[in-house]
């Protein structure tokens, strides 16, 4: 899960640009990047960390430019490094920059075709340098010194030839314009908004419609699965369909957990979703205990909030918020490493024991992945107080990985793997465990957008979507981002840098 954004203006774009990553901030914490076009000149800016804390002024008025793009890193794939911040840049042909949401489960094949085949050198170990050089060659094989419309859209037609698995990328050749393609099954999201001014029409690109709201953008549509648009350096718009055979599967995650609550997405409202997901929670619970004693509904902030509000609603009990987040905390589910996100929990939420104190509590939350927070929370309010503690999800149980770009790539690391809802109450200490049923998650979803007929619900079912991935890609995928490989990895790393203070 990463955010991605780009612009073309009329005047400068990079205080936009900024305020927009900010905004997609939840989407990865990891590392951020802006990259802008002046006179045939790039401007680039990235490294690790918070939005706020990579740009500084210096920074910002390096880039210059009336068009950029910019993103925001989650790892899902390589080390946790500056090195692997985007957006990537390849000189040949034109110049080209790009940053990428999602994963490519070929990412391997693709890297040796690149070297044997293309004769091109791939400098880390992310997929996104991959997704572009694989973009950069479908241009460069069509051998012209310029380029229009038809040309970039006949190279993306060859990266989905190419390329399996989930993206969502917006790159942007240099003097040329803004592209934005989505995979055909249009898993990871993307949208695009408009404004006018004194000039002429601006347009946006972001991962969720809330940058493009917040930023004073229109809202014109998603950009559907196997959709390419292409935006030239002066404002013209230029949309085809280069996919053969899309169908439209969006990530229900996304819905869960993933994208802010006053976003729209694939004309589905978060807000209205989660709304539902806690309102067929609730009678879920009744049907299996219609004499509950449940005496106050709390949410686990944030995500879990417009769900709980709801249930409580039709439970008809009380709903109190008995945690207080410290909001300078990340969020712990895409911290890398199991020690940190341990470390984090109790630093982040700390419980108000009078709303718990001889209580029957309901704690609900979106989702439980590796159960880590949900144990540790649970534990909370038993110190606070609490005589009898259940807890409800709002999404069904987690058991198996997510190879579309959201970290979940190894099976036995989560909670509901091979476990019952039984022997995962026992595991989390709570006195009583309901999951919501996937068939009404997807009822929810489906309310917004009757339209579309299927979403990847892989880290629920198993099946994945893409029709690529098999048991061995599974086996090399734990191993590659399991908790200890990535352990490995930036220990590895901080002898790099360490050496590196020395000479």
């Amino acid at each position: 899960m990463c955010g991605i954004i780009g612009i073309v203006g009329k005047s400068s774009v990079n205080q936009t640009l900024y305020e927009g990553l900010t905004v997609l901030q939840h989407r990865g914490q990891d590392a951020a990047g802006i990259v802008t076009c002046e006179n045939d000149r790039l401007y680039l800016r990235k490294n690790n960390g918070l939005v706020r804390d990579v740009f500084h002024t210096r920074h910002m008025l390096n880039l210059r430019g009336n068009m950029g793009i910019g993103h925001v890193r989650y790892p899902t794939a390589g080390l946790e490094s500056s090195a692997e911040a985007q957006p990537f840049y390849v000189n040949s042909p034109y110049g080209i920059t790009l940053a990428h949401n999602g994963n490519l489960t070929n990412a391997e094949a693709l890297k040796n075709d690149l070297f044997r085949e293309d004769l091109r050198h791939i400098n880390t170990d992310s997929d996104s340098e991959v997704l572009l050089n694989v973009f950069a060659h479908e241009l460069h094989k069509l051998n012209k010194l310029k380029i229009n419309q038809d040309d970039i859209f006949k190279a993306v037609r060859g990266v989905h030839k190419r390329c399996r698995g989930g993206y969502a990328a917006v790159a942007m050749i240099t003097g040329i314009g803004i592209i934005a393609f989505r995979d055909p099954y249009g898993i990871r999201p993307v949208v695009f908004g408009k404004r006018s001014t004194s000039t002429g029409t601006e347009y946006m690109i972001a991962s969720e419609s809330v940058a493009i709201n917040v930023l004073g953008f229109e809202l014109v549509r998603d950009i559907a699965p196997g959709e390419t648009i292409f935006i030239t350096a002066e404002g013209q718009l230029y949309t085809c369909q280069c996919a053969n055979h899309p169908i439209s599967s969006p990530c229900i995650f996304e819905l869960v957990y993933m994208a802010r609550p006053d976003s729209i997405m694939d004309d589905i409202s978060v807000y209205k979703a989660r709304l539902c997901m806690g309102k067929v929670l609730a009678k879920k619970i009744l049907r299996n205990n219609p004499k509950h004693d449940i005496d106050v509904v709390i949410p686990i902030p944030d995500t879990s909030r417009t769900a709980a509000v709801q249930l409580a609603h039709a439970l008809k009990c009380k709903y109190r918020e008995g945690f207080v987040k410290n909001r300078y905390i990340p969020r712990t589910f895409i911290m890398p490493g199991q020690g940190m996100r341990k470390k984090s929990v109790r630093r982040k939420l700390n419980a108000i024991h009078l709303e718990f104190k001889n209580k029957n509590v309901l704690l609900v939350d979106d989702s439980i992945v590796r159960g880590t927070t949900s144990q540790q929370i649970i534990q909370m309010a038993r110190d606070a107080g609490a005589k009898k503690v259940y807890f409800a999800s709002a999404a069904p149980p987690v058991r198996y990985p997510n190879v579309y770009g959201i970290d979940m790539p190894s099976a036995h690391e989560l909670l509901a793997y091979n476990r019952t809802n039984e022997e995962i109450a026992k595991v989390i200490g709570a006195d009583c465990l309901v999951y919501q049923d996937l068939e009404d998650l997807i009822a929810c979803a489906r309310k917004g957008n009757k339209n579309i007929k299927q979403f990847d619900a892989s880290c629920f079912t198993g099946h994945y979507i893409t029709g690529d991935v098999d048991q061995d890609y599974l086996d090399h995928l734990e191993q590659h981002r399991n908790d200890a490989a990535k352990s490995d990895r930036q220990a590895k790393e901080t002898e790099v840098i360490d050496l590196n203070n020395v000479i």
